[in-house]
């Protein structure tokens, strides 16, 4: 939001507070039908997050619990009934061979998925919009020491390097490691959209003229930079979730990941390819459900876009 200062005719940011941004974010909401459903769905999974426990106590069933008489023993341990098993017992149906009933294994595995992707994300958010402000607005050896950090992180190949890290591993807790991991290759990209954004903001009249006021750098950094950086920002944390929960499902999908009994879509999704052709239910479910995800954020990650950053809408 832009307005236009009396003297000079000339068009300077709004004050910072954001309202006039998060009116047109409702206005959005309320105009786009497939943000309000991509909303709905982003609660939803969100919710499976933080109710996971609460939510598979509602079918009956615990996520490691075996029921052996939903499965035909004499048919390699397909599922009985139709559609993988699927009843009023077994809502989503069940596991071959084990009877594990797929929609505690469903919500337990969103809880998983998706907290390692909202803490990496908050990781990369956090350390790339520092790392981004320090460089734009200090400049020099600061900017020049974080820029060429940047280069070599981005200069990784990251995925052989998250496989060879998670492969090596050894006792240790699987989920904080996925989320260290993805977190430390992520950082990078975040950084180099903040410092340009610090960049553009540095020089503006009121940045200048709360330094001729006698503020310090920490105190116009934290009432001019930051809330002229968080627009951006907000945006393209919500597009890079949806990345952060496909590296999960891919690494957990590769055998690196989270390991069983842990649930997870990646895992899951890996362990129902040997059954896609005699039990097709137990290959659609977490693969529908990471697909409505990535989907989901994907949109709203759009939509908040084009609100908040146009300019890189525009890019």
């Amino acid at each position: 939001m832009t307005t236009t200062t009396a003297k000079t005719g000339t068009t300077a940011p709004a004050p910072h507070g954001g309202g006039g941004a998060w009116a047109l974010v409702r206005a959005e909401l309320r105009r786009r039908a497939s943000l309000k459903v991509s909303l709905a769905v982003v609660a939803l999974f969100a919710l499976m997050t933080v109710a996971a426990p609460l939510i598979s106590a509602l079918g009956g069933w615990g996520p490691e619990e075996f029921d052996k008489t939903a499965v035909d023993p004499y048919l390699g341990g397909l599922p009985i009934g139709p559609l993988g098993g699927v009843s009023a017992d077994h809502w989503l149906g069940v596991e071959p061979v084990t009877g594990r009933d797929l929609f505690a294994r469903v919500v337990h595995g969103a809880q998983v998925s998706l907290l390692i992707a909202f803490a990496a994300t908050a990781i990369v958010v956090v350390a790339g919009t520092a790392a981004g402000v320090a460089a734009g607005y200090f400049g020099g050896r600061v900017d020049t020491v974080l820029s060429r950090l940047m280069d070599l992180t981005m200069s990784f190949p990251s995925l052989i390097f998250m496989i060879a890290m998670m492969s090596v591993a050894r006792n240790v807790d699987r989920i904080l490691l996925m989320t260290l991991v993805i977190g430390l290759f992520g950082w990078p990209g975040v950084a180099r959209v903040v410092r340009g954004q610090t960049l553009s903001l540095k020089h503006r009249e009121y940045v200048d003229a709360a330094r001729v006021g006698g503020a310090g750098p920490w105190r116009i950094l934290a009432r001019d930079i930051l809330p002229g950086v968080s627009g951006p920002v907000i945006a393209y944390t919500t597009l890079m979730v949806p990345g952060m929960i496909a590296t999960e499902a891919a690494l957990s999908y590769l055998g690196v990941g989270v390991r069983p009994p842990t649930p997870s879509w990646g895992q899951m999704i890996a362990e129902s390819v040997a059954y896609y052709d005699t039990d097709p239910m137990y290959f659609l479910v977490p693969s529908l459900c990471l697909f409505l995800t990535v989907l989901a954020f994907t949109l709203l990650g759009d939509a908040l876009r084009d609100v908040l950053d146009p300019r890189g809408s525009r890019t």
